[in-house]
């Protein structure tokens, strides 16, 4: 009954023009576990009963597809050259859960004409309708598109480890992006976390940074622990939630949907910057 109310209200919601919030997922470098992050986030979020979408924005190394066990027919490239609509591009895997590959050659296509930039835009528009969040897994590191996306969307999570590089890198990230946007909300994940304290020292470690020297204050969402239920996940290309949910890494996954959930309540119109500040930016770097 709990989530047919839930259903009903989102559905009233949708209708009253509440939009979907746009979540763009990052990391400083590579080698963290973004994208089994974003995965494995995304179906927690369904399981809660959010309807939700993956844009896989890895250009040319995307493999959302490959730990879903999913051979896109199609990609965000062909939507964009305008070869397919935006439900053609559109996957679903076993689980329900829907995404959208980046596709490789990503990056020839990265210098936008006006009809890809109109067709991201309208692509957008109709995600925003149809979902309650869309997640971006970006790229590691940051190109000058990457960030502009990350700039125009509600809330941005970071992924690092507990390595010194990986915290440092986090910290870079974060900090380039406060500076371009200092209004940007950051959610904090320590991943591939051995002991408890050495992750609870990296998340307050970059919380304290990001205060000290930027003032700005960050969420922390949790730790995911080191566990060998990943492994055999990404083996068997399955989300971890999925096949081994009273795993202790799927239990705190679970709890950091939760805590995201709850501090993401809808109280006010949702994703009602994030297109305005899209064509701004994309409109700016054209001229």
């Amino acid at each position: 009954m709990h989530d047919q109310a839930e259903a009903l209200r989102m559905k009233m919601l949708k209708a009253q023009g509440e939009l979907a919030k746009s979540i763009a997922i990052v990391s400083g470098k590579g080698g963290v576990g973004k994208s089994n992050f974003s995965t494995n986030f995304a179906y927690s979020l369904r399981i809660k009963g959010k309807k939700v979408i993956v844009v896989d924005m890895d250009i040319g190394m995307g493999n959302i597809h490959i730990l879903l066990g999913v051979t896109p027919k199609y990609s965000l490239k062909d939507y964009l050259l305008g070869y397919q609509t935006l439900d053609d591009v559109i996957n679903t895997e076993d689980g329900g859960m829907t995404f959208i590959s980046g596709g490789s050659g990503m990056d020839s296509v990265l210098d936008w004409s006006e009809d890809m930039f109109e067709r991201l835009i309208s692509a957008f528009e109709q995600l925003q309708k149809e979902y309650d969040f869309i997640l971006f897994d970006m790229g590691a590191g940051a190109t000058q598109r990457s960030i502009e996306l990350i700039i125009a969307v509600d809330e941005v999570i970071v992924i690092s480890t507990t390595e010194p590089t990986s915290i440092t890198d986090a910290y870079s990230m974060m900090k380039f992006i406060c500076l371009q946007d200092p209004e940007k909300k950051f959610n904090i994940v320590s991943n591939r976390v051995s002991k408890h304290d050495d992750g609870n020292e990296a998340v307050t470690r970059l919380q304290y940074a990001m205060r000290k020297f930027l003032n700005k204050e960050t969420s922390i969402l949790g730790l995911l622990p080191e566990d060998p239920s990943v492994h055999k996940a990404v083996l068997a290309q399955k989300p971890f939630i999925l096949l081994y949910p009273n795993a202790l890494i799927s239990k705190r996954m679970s709890a950091i949907t939760d805590q995201f959930v709850q501090a993401n309540q809808i109280s006010e119109k949702q994703g009602s910057g994030f297109l305005g500040k899209l064509k701004g930016i994309f409109s700016k770097g054209r001229e």
